[in-house]
């Protein structure tokens, strides 16, 4: 089989499973044309145009991908489809002289590629779903797990490490719904001839006739056709398509990035698997570098570029059609889609061997724990009929002196300091001081939500 990489990229690609490099390879591609073709023609034998025999002759050669004849011919041709089409005809002795009867170029190329976005969006589909129950699994068995939420960088409150999960799977899960909707509301060009009136089609089957060419070939390649189109479809479509992956990628983007500073060992208390003969560095042996989750981040910044391409593609593209899209859309939507194909796989990956590192959250909250308690011990004093203005000044004064304690390398004092101090006493008792720093149980409504959002995932993901 001639590769994708070997015909279409000016780079070899490493990224991207089998199944959607065979997408768009060459082979397909071609596959695809050629099954276009073969349809024609059995629609065709409804106006007496095309015999059986023609059309069980072309059938019969319609495998028989020869690229490396189609790419001989197309030196001469400088037609990648009309060479594709010199090769299919000589191949069927019987058929091959009614082949592209009153097509244009576009007529093929453009329904083929919506096949192939088709084929492609329902290998996502099942890659997302796979990774959202890996996900649910992770958001159900850490929901109740406390750990620092950080605001600004800084730490703020606790939450749930099941509940901070449960945001990313929201995210994607919406992404999945999109991707489900954008793959519904796919449609071809059809078959509409050079400036998309059906003049050719008109002649050869009468006006209801054209219609009724359209509808079997649309019923035989289960594609919906845009009911009016110009050379193209309306590139409009590509824009909402490359869109929706765009969204999926600032997803997997979000979490890639938050796992990579947590995976930092300034708080270092996620990371991505990491195999026992891994190198980290040529040149520091010690590292353990986060290269999954910084190559989703790499490749999702590409993905995200592909919808302004796109716009342009179709807000320049003037009247019934000009050609400056042709060239980018040979790799765009073929390098968008493996880029998203690794970036799932990738998430996938670190999700099953995620790695949690229980001690450091403790440590965290035993360090940055305690001012969260502030809040709660504020409300709990203006609850008694202290001053909300003047207690939160107190608090702020007992905070700050608590911070020059910890960057001195002391553990966090903030606790006793409040506890010691008659300004905060006098409307709070002692013994609920030590239940207001019990932070662990500060974390509201993250673990029933967590558990919520795990159960919301295995209902949709059949």
């Amino acid at each position: 089989m001639i590769s994708f990489e070997d015909y279409q990229s000016p780079f070899t690609w490493r990224y991207g499973s089998p199944e959607m490099r065979r997408i768009w390879g060459e082979e397909n591609k071609r596959l695809i044309w050629r099954r276009l073709w073969a349809a024609m023609a059995e629609a065709q034998t409804e106006w007496g145009l095309v015999t059986r025999e023609q059309v069980e002759d072309i059938k019969k050669h319609m495998g028989e991908v020869d690229v490396a004849l189609a790419l001989e011919f197309e030196k001469n041709s400088h037609h990648d489809l009309i060479a594709e089409l010199k090769v299919f005809a000589g191949q069927c002795p019987k058929g091959g002289g009614i082949l592209h009867l009153g097509a244009t170029s576009m007529d093929i190329k453009d329904n083929a590629e919506v096949l192939q976005i088709a084929q492609s969006l329902d290998i996502l589909k099942l890659k997302l779903g796979s990774l959202l129950k890996v996900l649910a699994g992770k958001v159900e068995a850490y929901a109740g797990l406390p750990v620092m939420a950080f605001t600004h960088l800084q730490p703020a409150e606790p939450t749930t490490l099941g509940y901070r999960l449960a945001g990313y799977a929201q995210d994607f899960l919406e992404d999945f719904d999109a991707l489900l909707k954008v793959r519904s509301e796919l449609k071809g060009k059809g078959f509409k001839g050079a400036v998309g009136n059906a003049a050719s089609y008109v002649m050869l089957y009468g006006l209801e006739g054209q219609r009724r060419f359209e509808s079997l070939l649309s019923d035989e390649l289960q594609l919906p056709f845009f009911e009016t189109a110009t050379q193209t479809y309306s590139r409009r479509q590509d824009y909402t398509v490359l869109s929706t992956l765009a969204g999926l990628a600032a997803t997997a983007h979000k979490f890639a990035f938050d796992l990579r500073l947590l995976q930092s060992e300034m708080i270092g208390e996620l990371a991505e698997p990491f195999g026992e003969e891994q190198v980290g560095s040529s040149a520091m042996p010690f590292k353990r570098n986060p290269i999954e989750a910084e190559k989703i981040c790499s490749l999702a910044r590409a993905v995200s570029a592909a919808p302004l391409t796109a716009w342009n593609n179709y807000a320049n593209s003037l009247l019934e059609r000009t050609l400056d899209d042709s060239a980018n859309r040979r790799t765009l939507f073929p390098e968008t889609f493996l880029s998203l194909d690794e970036i799932v796989m990738a998430l996938v990956k670190i999700m099953d061997g995620l790695k949690v590192n229980k001690t450091r959250m403790q440590g965290n909250l035993e360090k940055f724990g305690p001012f969260a308690a502030v809040e709660r011990v504020l409300l709990a004093a203006v609850k008694k009929g202290a001053d909300r203005q003047e207690m939160h000044e107190v608090l702020r004064q007992l905070s700050m002196a608590a911070w020059q304690a910890l960057e001195q390398g002391e553990a966090n004092p903030l606790a006793r300091l409040v506890s010691q101090d008659e300004r905060v006493t006098r409307w709070v008792a002692q013994a609920d001081l030590s239940q207001l720093f019990a932070v662990e149980a500060y974390t509201g409504i993250a673990a029933s939500r967590a558990h919520e959002m795990a159960q919301k995932i295995r209902g949709r993901i059949q």
